[in-house]
This record gives C-alpha cells, structure tokens and sequence, in this order.
C-alpha cells in the first residue's frame, strides 16, 4: 500500500562515504585548542582510539545515546593534562560536528530521484539516524541539495535514544502525526534498522544494503530489499493508493 511516509537512515541509505583516518585539521584544531599541550601524534591517536572504543559501545545496541561531553571524557581525554581536557570541555559541540563529518558523504544513486519521487506524491520524508552530531547530517543534507525534501530529521545525539530503540521511529511518526504501521523504514543495517523498525511496528521494514556487514546474532528480515534510490523509487511507483 503507499506509505504515509518514508523514513529513511542517513549513512548508507542517503549519504555514504568511504573510511578515512580522522582529518589533520581536527587534530590540528585540537592541538591549537590545547595550546601544544600534548603533541599532535597522541592526540591523533586518542581520536583513533577512542573512535574504535566508541564504536565497541555502540555495537552493544546501547538503547540510549551517549551524550556528546561523555564521549569525549570516556574515549578520547581521559588521561590528558587538566588543562587540555578543560579547553575541550569548552569547545564540545563544535568538535563533535567536526568529528563526524565527512568531506567524501555523497548522496547513494538514485537518491534524489526517489526524494523527488516521494515529494511528487505528496508523501512526506524523514530522517532517523544515529550519529555524534545530528546538526553536521543536517548540513550535509542542505548542502546537497535534498534538506528542504524532509519534514522531521530525528538524530540519536539530540533525541538521548538510539536505534534499535523504537522511540526514535516514534518521535519521527509522532512529529509527522502518522501512524508507524502506515509507514516505510529504510535502513542499511538488520541489526539495528530493521530490528528498530520491527520494535515500532512499522507497516514495511526496506533493507537497502551498503556493504556494512551486520555482526553477532541472529537479525530480523526486512519485508523488501532494494539496492538504490532508483530500486526505491521503482518501488515507490509499483505501489496502489
């Protein structure tokens, strides 16, 4: 049947990037923020570190998100000078966003056709996605091009909850004002996106592979799987009113 609305994933579903060693310039702004109190190569290494420490905890399936300052206290400063981790403190918000960005996102084939697509059908879009900075996923989104198509953008580092945890597919259909079994959810990850769509009882659970394999465990099937936007979108289109 068609949606009431998509909800979509970002990394992997709408945006993806190859993987890189965190960029010189964090590291560099981090140095400067410091003052030279530690040298570029620990702190280079801390980043490593504590983004592999990070990404341990999230593979937990922790139910609620780690606010922004404890991902830094517990990860990546712990062990610093008192001065050095007091500058940090200072500047959080704008070093999680730079943390999370990434210069190579680019949108996944097919994904402004099937945007286009939805919007042509009056059918509204939103955004659920766990990330350390909701705002730098935002950015991208509207300097790609494709912001202005969605209604609701729900972000685990603004929500304090995390997929697979269903109240982040709930704060997106509560904002749109529809019911969960009337929606779709495209996800890239069984583990997370769809067991979090089963959990809300989303009307259609979409895997949309990216090569990012799901580990441990036995995971959830999603309904459908497609392999682009324009697979999406072709689904979009197969659908009855």
């Amino acid at each position: 049947m068609r949606p009431a609305a998509v909800l979509l994933d970002f990394g992997g579903v709408l945006a993806d990037a190859p993987f890189r060693a965190d960029p010189p310039e964090v590291v560099l702004r981090l140095y400067n923020l410091i003052q030279g109190a530690i040298s570029p190569g620990r702190i280079q290494k801390s980043l490593i570190d504590g983004a592999a420490a990070y990404t341990a905890w999230r593979d937990e399936d922790q139910p609620d998100e780690m606010p922004q300052p404890e991902v830094w206290e517990r990860f990546v400063i712990a062990g610093w000078p008192p001065m050095a981790q007091a500058r940090v403190r200072g500047a959080i918000s704008r070093l999680s966003y730079d943390w999370a960005w990434r210069e190579g996102w680019a949108l996944r084939r097919g994904i402004p056709e099937f945007l286009l697509a939805a919007v042509d059908a009056g059918i509204p879009l939103g955004v659920v996605s766990n990330t350390l900075s909701g705002a730098a996923h935002r950015d991208f989104l509207a300097k790609a091009g494709v912001g202005r198509h969605f209604a609701v953008q729900i972000y685990s580092d603004e929500a304090g909850v995390r997929k697979p945890n269903p109240q982040m597919i709930w704060n997106a259909t509560d904002a749109l004002g529809v019911s969960p079994a009337a929606c779709w959810f495209v996800g890239d990850s069984r583990r997370r996106d769809i067991a979090c769509a089963r959990r809300a009882d989303i009307g259609t659970a979409i895997l949309m592979p990216s090569g990012r394999a799901d580990t441990g465990g036995d995971h959830p099937e999603p309904d459908v799987t497609v392999t682009d936007g324009l697979a999406l979108r072709d689904l979009l289109f197969s659908v009855r009113d």
